[in-house]
């Protein structure tokens, strides 16, 4: 979706930064002095979702840049580290929970860098094995359309050696990446998923071919790679889709140059299933067989969803044996059931994905 209005704080419509982004949109922008201007304006739409992916507010962030995933306490977390660089996003997926997650949702962009890359050079003298992201509270690339923030974190990290930095997307905007000495510091991601979700579920996004040819550009250009399929949804020839998808990816990218691939199968809070009736009336996916979680999302029941994760791991396995693939919030019987050990007996899923980027992204730690 295109921006169509922007707004800026006024307490930095001077800086340079501000000037970079609204020079590239070619809108007028409107100053205020308070964020409320701002959520009245999205909050007066009859669909405040779609007005907020169509609206970008610079700003400031007013606390910490970078914390630790959430997680919950009963699920297997992976010990990420998250670079909160902005919120929300101009794609526009059935499922995503940012629907619900801002209160009222509009795309922020953050331009005080400066506490940000100082926030961020904290972590580097820790001098520990430690994997950050950008791609919890947004698509980590599609700010590169008016920024060069990717630039920005691509060379900070590639200055250092015991961090590596992940940047996640559903789209193709990476000719920013190209010209970069990365040092393998900044793994490029996608999530990925059936032609039938993405063309169903993912508007605005690109196709799985467009992300695919993508990520063997990045491959090229010296990038370690990561793949999330998530979210997984259970529907009437999943199989076939799903297993087409594995092969068509494994034809294109080089195994030994994938960090880690990510598993997870579609759950949403209750509050979501309105949203998605409303925006996406003719969506399926929020009629499946799901019980509430320990996390109170929805979820497939769980013979369900262990069922079919075994079938995606085998069909992995049998063309990547040794490719490090976890789950992304699933419970040990989970775990259990569908790969054969629990994360605690390998040390923890946190090292076993430090272990991976040790491995694959020349990581030393001291």
């Amino acid at each position: 979706m295109s921006i169509t209005k922007i707004f800026i704080d006024k307490s930095i419509c001077d800086a340079d930064e501000t000037a970079s982004v609204v020079s590239k949109l070619n809108i007028a922008p409107e100053i205020v002095e308070s964020a409320d201007i701002v959520y009245e304006y999205i909050l007066s739409s009859d669909d405040p979702v779609q007005k907020g992916k169509e609206t970008l507010f610079i700003t400031t962030n007013k606390g910490n840049f970078i914390k630790s995933c959430p997680g919950t306490k009963h699920y297997n977390c992976c010990g990420y580290m998250i670079i909160n660089i902005g919120t929300f996003c101009n794609m526009d997926c059935s499922y995503c929970i940012l629907q619900t997650y801002f209160h009222p949702p509009v795309m922020k962009y953050f331009i005080n860098h400066n506490e940000l890359f100082s926030e961020i050079e904290s972590y580097f003298k820790i001098r520990k094995i430690m994997r950050f992201g950008t791609g919890e509270f947004t698509d980590s690339l599609i700010w590169d359309n008016w920024t060069i923030l990717s630039e920005k974190l691509i060379s900070k990290f590639a200055g250092q050696s015991s961090c590596v930095l992940e940047l996640k997307t559903k789209t193709t905007k990476i000719d920013a990446l190209k010209k970069h000495d990365h040092r393998r510091k900044t793994i490029i991601a996608w999530s990925i998923n059936t032609e039938k979700i993405i063309q169903s579920e993912e508007r605005e996004t690109a196709s799985l071919s467009e992300r695919l040819a993508a990520a063997k550009k990045c491959e090229n250009w010296g990038y370690p790679l990561a793949f999330h399929f998530d979210p997984i949804v259970i529907y009437d020839g999943c199989e076939d889709d799903y297993k087409n998808v594995i092969t068509r990816l494994f034809s294109i990218i080089s195994i030994e140059n994938i960090v880690w691939i990510s598993l997870g199968t579609f759950r949403f809070m209750p509050e979501l299933k309105p949203i998605i009736q409303k925006r996406f009336p003719d969506s399926k996916i929020i009629y499946g067989e799901f019980i509430s979680g320990l996390d109170n999302k929805m979820r497939y029941f769980k013979p369900l969803r262990t069922s079919f994760y075994k079938k995606i791991i085998s069909w992995i396995r049998q063309i990547a044996p040794y490719v490090t693939i976890y789950f992304c919030m699933e419970d040990d019987i989970v775990w259990r059931n569908s790969f054969g050990f629990i994360p605690k007996e390998q040390g923890g899923l946190k090292k076993i994905l430090d272990e991976s980027a040790f491995k694959h992204c020349g990581l030393i730690e001291s």
